[in-house]
């Protein structure tokens, strides 16, 4: 029997219509359609599932038991969706009609099975990666899509309860005005190394603490942020502000500290304590000889045989060269029949002698003999090399060709070239531009040969550029402050020369290869949409 069905409009308040049983039923439908988003890909052939694959390389599958027992989850996976469009694809299985059951019964998937009457699974680059196990939430879940190898957030650990997560500038600010306990908040960024040491100090201090402090923790590395880093000097990563009634009182700085420590200070919170500058090398008690453009000549001429250390004070190498360096000189300088000196000279603070021996890195050893350079002597880094060697000087064996010398697609770069190479790739849709940051010395054995081939594959493509920065080379030390590197290798990601986000991905071939077609098949996704749309 047919029957009146009431329908809500924009501009009248109520109407009422007859419409058949029939029609009716085909508009509930059309009503619940309507409740996911047309970014969802809807799939039931196994063909085009095939398809889907191969065509999109980061790819989530709802798998349902039907079209109404998941509307949530289709609801929240539309608002990913739309926030992931571009980086990530999301499709949907109903299992419960007959086409999509039959699907389902071939990838061997049962929804029904499961708690709550779906499954969810991951395919990166067109093969299965991982059943999703993370919170079925909207952050979690645009997180995961944006890089589906990274480590989970960090309000997703149970042990973090107690940390108060700030996700927006309005939250807190609200906080901070709000909160009448005291509050100490952790600005961080996720793939801070410092950062994911300190987080399980600070979420222990955060339990240990509850009820008398607040405890926060916000990612402020997006540039959204910059505002509020400015405004509270954050300079680096982590930087804990402590804040009372509203105020922001002064920074917390023990980066070493235990969760017991963290409460102990809490009690009777003070200012850092001023930092006591560091005693440059050549003023401290040291036996080595510290030389400069104005005494560099005569010192040579007055000495036979010197082994000079070409350094620079905010070199992490050298800083752990210097007590094997001072030892040695104890015993070479002091000894009325040492075979030779050691002397070394800041290369960044006297530039005429470093430029006249082309210093590009740092520490960098040569030898000299009345006057004239004769060696360079890259392996000697121990005391007892030191002393062992220069008893007896010898060539040093034929030196490895450095990365940068080996024939390959990688662009090496420089402070100087750095941002205008990365902007010049002018193309079509999109730049992409992959720079590594690491020390000659730093364990990237491994690294290296995966990273090389990954940007021989893409040499081709003009749109693409591998690039490595030596951050110990001329003025990249700089650069590589500016650019975030906190440890050896970094990898960031580049879009037209502008900062994207940290890599952290797999650092093998397939993980190098798998993030530019992932970029690549996101441009042809736009062509196409593009072309559609002309």
């Amino acid at each position: 029997m047919a029957q009146w069905f009431p329908y809500a409009s924009r501009t009248r308040k109520c109407m009422f219509t007859f419409i058949s049983p029939l029609f009716q039923l085909g508009l509930v439908s059309l009503l619940q359609a309507a409740k996911v988003s047309q970014l969802i890909e809807r799939v039931s052939d196994h063909k085009d599932f095939k398809k889907l694959l191969r065509t999109r390389t980061n790819v989530l599958v709802l798998y349902t038991k039907s079209a109404t027992s998941t509307e949530p989850q289709l609801k929240l996976l539309s608002d990913v969706a739309q926030a992931v469009k571009g980086q990530g694809t999301i499709a949907w299985v109903n299992c419960g009609d007959s086409e999509g059951r039959k699907l389902c019964k071939k990838l061997k998937v049962d929804p029904s099975s499961k708690k709550h009457g779906y499954d969810i699974s991951h395919f990166k680059d067109g093969t299965f990666h991982t059943e999703y196990t993370r919170p079925a939430t909207f952050k979690s879940m645009v997180a995961f899509l944006k890089d589906p190898t990274g480590a989970p957030l960090w309000e997703e650990n149970p042990d973090a309860k107690d940390v108060f997560h700030i996700e927006t500038e309005k939250e807190f600010r609200k906080l901070v005005k709000r909160e009448e306990r005291p509050i100490l908040m952790m600005f961080y960024a996720p793939w801070c190394g410092v950062c994911k040491r300190m987080q399980p100090i600070f979420q222990q201090a955060a339990t240990e603490t509850k009820g008398k402090y607040v405890l926060a923790g916000m990612n402020v590395h997006p540039a959204e942020f910059d505002g509020l880093k400015q405004e509270y000097k954050v300079k680096g990563y982590p930087t804990f502000c402590y804040f009372e009634k509203g105020k922001f009182l002064h920074h917390y700085e023990n980066y070493g500290a235990t969760a017991k420590d963290i409460a102990e200070w809490l009690k009777n919170p003070q200012p850092p304590q001023p930092k006591t500058p560091e005693v440059p090398w050549s003023e401290s008690d040291s036996a080595v000889f510290h030389l400069t453009d104005d005494t560099f000549d005569s010192f040579m001429e007055r000495h036979s045989s010197v082994l000079l250390m070409f350094y620079a004070p905010w070199c992490g190498h050298c800083k752990k060269m210097k007590p094997e360096f001072d030892e040695a000189a104890e015993i070479l300088n002091k000894d009325p029949d040492s075979p030779g000196v050691l002397a070394a000279l800041d290369a960044t603070v006297h530039k005429s002698v470093g430029e006249r021996f082309k210093i590009s890195g740092f520490p960098t050893i040569k030898f000299f003999e009345k006057g004239e350079e004769k060696y360079t002597l890259p392996h000697i880094r121990t005391k007892d090399k030191i002393v062992e060697w220069l008893q007896n000087p010898q060539a040093p064996p034929p030196p490895e060709q450095s990365w940068e010398e080996k024939q390959s697609s990688v662009i090496h770069l420089g402070a100087e070239e750095f941002r205008e190479a990365l902007k010049k790739k002018k193309h079509s849709l999109v730049i992409t531009s992959f720079v590594i940051f690491f020390p000659p010395f730093s364990p990237m054995d491994n690294t290296i040969p995966h990273f090389t081939t990954a940007a021989d594959i893409f040499k081709e493509d003009r749109k693409i550029a591998y690039a490595a920065v030596d951050c110990t080379k001329g003025q990249n030390g700089e650069l590589c402050k500016q650019e975030g590197v906190e440890g050896y290798p970094t990898f960031n990601y580049y879009n037209y020369g502008k900062f994207g986000d940290k890599y952290s991905g797999d650092r093998g071939e397939a993980g190098f290869t798998g993030f530019m077609r992932s970029l690549r098949g996101q441009d042809q996704e736009k062509a196409g949409k593009r072309k559609e749309e002309l």
